[in-house]
């Protein structure tokens, strides 16, 4: 599965949407917003909403594996835009004080959205279907056979010119597991540098079927990489499922008691 960042770029709008909203309210009241009045307070339950369907809302689909409703795939990019977004606004909740429990459950935020970019990072190594369900080496092995095959009938319909372009364009070997799923950013970075050097050369005609080869060679060498790295990136993932979800619960916890002793010593005492 090719992962999109299309749930990064929603974040990014929204994000700053609500600056937006927020510096329109802090240039019209003159005073950062407190915690206790009505936006402050409105945009932390807001926030803590989203937090909270980050937290439940991709658990529960994920262990619903007769439901229907919905890609995995896709509900991860709304576990990641929540868990961007919520955070985000708890954070503007807290009127830039960080003492007490307070500033204990916004650190803890911060490393939960931290874990979570790197649970990203990991979680697209591991090879997985349009609906983000896990493949297994035999699948893998045959979209690999396709994506060869595909390859193959592009270069036979086309001068033998493209297929010295293939084999400049194909690694000399594949890296070791960890090298893959934690440097398979630079290797790709240093191919598409290859990829821009070369097409720099080329006639627009032949760069426009060049650009067809280049995305045939793209998915051949993700699924390498993905074959190559399947066993590590899945270990990577279990460890990191590890850490994160316990520091998630963490948080939930110490967010609830704020949120209780909030109510308590604002309401209920007067």
């Amino acid at each position: 599965m090719n992962q999109s960042n299309r749930e990064l770029w929603l974040s990014f709008i929204a994000i700053v949407a609500i600056s937006l909203l927020y510096l329109f309210v802090l240039i019209t009241y003159r005073a950062i917003p407190g915690a206790s009045e009505l936006f402050g307070h409105g945009i932390g339950i807001i926030g803590f909403i989203l937090m909270l369907m980050t937290e439940t809302l991709y658990t529960l689909r994920k262990r619903s594996k007769r439901a229907k409703w919905g890609r995995m795939s896709s509900w991860l990019q709304f576990h990641i835009f929540t868990g961007l977004v919520g955070p985000y606004m708890v954070l503007l909740h807290s009127s830039w004080k960080f003492n007490g429990l307070a500033g204990i459950v916004m650190l803890m935020t911060v490393i939960i959205v931290a874990s979570g970019f790197v649970g990203r990072y990991i979680y697209t190594a591991v090879p997985r279907n349009v609906d983000g369900i896990e493949l297994e080496a035999i699948e893998l092995e045959q979209h690999m056979r396709e994506a060869d095959a595909q390859l193959e009938n592009w270069l036979a319909a086309h001068p033998d010119f493209y297929r010295a372009i293939a084999a400049s364009l194909t690694p000399a070997a594949i890296s070791s597991g960890n090298r893959l799923v934690l440097g398979r950013a630079m290797e790709e970075w240093n191919m598409r540098l290859k990829w821009w050097k070369l097409s720099s050369k080329m006639d627009p005609e032949a760069r426009a079927q060049a650009r067809r080869l280049n995305e045939l060679l793209g998915q051949g060498r993700r699924l390498r990489r993905q074959m190559a790295s399947i066993m590590f990136s899945r270990r990577m993932l279990g460890l990191w499922h590890a850490v994160h979800i316990p520091v998630g619960m963490a948080l939930f916890t110490a967010a609830i008691i704020h949120i209780v002793a909030a109510i308590y010593y604002a309401t209920l005492l007067y």
